[in-house]
């Protein structure tokens, strides 16, 4: 399963505005509504912050993979956010957030929710595709190298 075959267009935010961590997550969370508007954006944040709370999902190099299980969800549902002045997520090596994926799996999903963490933690290794992400000027743009580089995983 590709991170693009997942990710809406619709739920990319080419320029985050949030300073903090539930802004930051409050902000993807509306992006996916944009793609399912269905989903409560109120539980959506309230499981996104309780595992938050177990240990941040900051990985580091800039990036944060904000994740949670939802009951009733029947697929798995991912946003993007890109931070140009870095939010400070908690991360393990101590640098500011700039690149985030937000994912919500159904609740009773693990092997899809877990192939597709390591998928996303596969592609942004590389500092390369960080520094292109980085770069990216609209939403269309990050979709297109999101796509681009996957081809290459």
């Amino acid at each position: 399963m590709n991170i693009v075959d997942l990710l809406d267009p619709v739920a990319i935010v080419p320029d985050l505005k949030g300073s903090g961590k539930r802004e930051v997550l409050s902000e993807l969370t509306d992006a996916l509504l944009n793609a399912e508007p269905k989903l409560d954006r109120e539980n959506v944040l309230k499981v996104l912050m309780e595992r938050e709370r177990l240990g941040s999902t900051g990985i580091g190099e800039g990036v944060a993979i904000p994740h949670g299980k939802l009951k009733d969800l029947d697929k798995l549902l991912i946003s993007f956010g890109l931070s140009r002045q870095g939010v400070d997520f908690d991360s393990m090596d101590g640098k500011p957030a700039q690149l985030f994926f937000l994912l919500i799996a159904p609740e009773e999903s693990v092997g899809i929710h877990l192939k597709t963490l390591a998928r996303i933690s596969k592609l942004l290794k590389s500092t390369a595709v960080r520094e292109r992400l980085l770069a990216a000027v609209d939403s269309a743009d990050i979709y297109r190298i999101i796509s681009e580089e996957e081809e290459h995983l």
